[in-house]
């Protein structure tokens, strides 16, 4: 379904980082206009000067782009409309449909005029003994009863809008027909469709997303949960990845296929099967997404995305890496990994001028492993002259574990590692060197005699 008139919008608070929650609401926007070819629109509700952290706006724009969120129309500013906003609160004190107030003792004290005063605040008169109906796209049919609403503040002391006036007045000028938001704002719909009713608006149609939830089924807190989009940039998701787990928070396709171009995503994208259950973050599966995405790029752009995270690595200088071994064994480092920061330990020892043994690999590899001693000192001897090539280092060390009647390749691998486990080994060997490699086997030969 095709539809031009469809317009949506993003409107974050530059009051912190772009969190994951936020960052959903603001695919789901996107999708659903993309996917009918409406427009999509960013405005950034900064209001509150309080609140605000104005370092903060570069950065959510920064991660949009980061996930690949691009925007029709914007970024506009609500405080650039404050004269807007002080025009719909004078007319509504001028009619009667709001009051001046002030908290005197903990109450709220109705002060008497029709204009407004600096130092009070506004309060709109909520009308009594109706009902507020409208039917969110994700929820089906809601009403609230307006004698269950209190009358609201519109209209602060220092003379700025609260949230759901600007909310509403700004929805109603840019011409909003679609507000697509989390489950937390349901409560306030009904006070933002009162003051559309007021100014004569109609109502955007809305869809209130489902809650994330943690592993206890808890929200998703700020303060108990990894949740900003930033952290997970910084540890090496993929953009797509995350784009792709983050369309799947609250929605499924028909088709039940989860990892898919984003292409795919915004054709099979429909409001109408959005969940109202909570949607669980979950990290495994995050992580099964990217690594899905890392194993599928091709190795030149692995390498392009992972330099950044070997150069920066303080255990050796930039000028180390080779950037040619690098992508000779990206193939093998791919399949192993979920995060781009997890890759330089995966290529470490082929970096480093000597490594240490973990302790676990020493205990396992080493101590406990039958004829360890013998082994090593066999492949040292063997490694001094054997043609140092990728076959013929793993024939020669299967001969010396033959010889001996013991599996030879973790002491090996162990030695000139440092860890149990890695990519293929004899391949890498070829890189390292023939000294480096010998080194590595006796300096561990020498560790294994003086802590048995």
């Amino acid at each position: 379904m095709t539809n031009p008139d469809i317009r949506c919008r993003f409107a974050p608070s530059p009051t912190g980082y772009l969190h994951v929650g936020s960052a959903r609401t603001a695919l789901f926007n996107w999708l659903f206009a993309r996917s009918v070819g409406g427009t999509f629109v960013l405005r950034i509700e900064d209001t509150d000067g309080d609140r605000n952290r104005p370092e903060l706006i570069d950065v959510i724009f920064d991660e949009l782009r980061w996930l690949g969120i691009d925007w029709d129309e914007g970024p506009f500013f609500q405080s650039d409309s404050r004269d807007r906003h002080r025009q719909v609160v004078t007319d509504l004190l001028a009619n009667g449909r709001a009051y001046l107030s002030e908290r005197v003792n903990e109450e709220n004290v109705v002060i008497e005029g029709s204009e407004l005063v600096d130092g009070l605040a506004v309060r709109y008169r909520v009308p009594k003994d109706r009902q507020v109906v409208f039917t969110d796209a994700v929820r089906g049919d809601v009403s609230f009863e307006t004698n269950d609403l209190e009358d609201f503040v519109i209209w602060r002391s220092n003379g700025t809008p609260t949230f759901l006036l600007a909310n509403a007045v700004d929805d109603a000028d840019m011409g909003i027909t679609h507000a697509i938001r989390g489950e937390d704002l349901l409560s306030t719909t009904p006070k933002v469709q009162l003051l559309m009713e007021e100014i004569g608006a109609t109502p955007p149609i809305y869809g209130h997303l489902p809650l994330l939830v943690n592993e206890q089924r808890k929200k998703l807190s700020k303060r108990r949960d990894d949740v900003s989009i930033a952290d997970y940039r910084t540890r090496g998701y993929l953009p797509e990845a995350m784009v792709n787990y983050l369309a799947l928070l609250g929605w499924g396709p028909d088709d039940d296929i989860e990892i898919r171009p984003i292409i795919e995503i915004i054709d099979k994208f429909d409001l109408g099967r959005v969940n109202k259950a909570a949607a669980f973050f979950d990290l495994k599966k995050l992580d099964h997404f990217s690594a899905t995405y890392i194993q599928n790029l091709d190795a030149d752009k692995f390498v392009e995305l992972v330099l950044p995270y070997l150069h920066a690595d303080e255990r050796w200088s930039a000028e180390t890496i080779d950037v040619a071994v690098v992508k000779e064994f990206a193939g093998d480092v791919q399949q192993r990994v979920a995060r781009l920061s997890e890759v330089p330990d995966w290529y470490d020892w082929l970096f480093l001028d000597s490594v240490e043994i973990e302790e676990k690999a020493m205990n396992k590899g080493l101590r406990k492993a039958k004829q360890a001693d013998e082994v090593l000192d066999g492949v040292i001897e063997a490694f001094a002259d054997c043609a140092w090539e990728e076959d013929v280092l793993n024939q020669t060390v299967r001969a010396v574990g033959d010889t001996l009647g013991v599996k030879s390749a973790v002491p090996v691998r162990v030695a000139v590692t440092g860890k149990m486990g890695g990519i293929p080994l004899y391949g890498p060997l070829v890189r390292l060197g023939r000294d480096k490699t010998i080194d590595r086997l006796r300096t561990a030969r020498e560790h294994l005699r003086s802590s048995s």
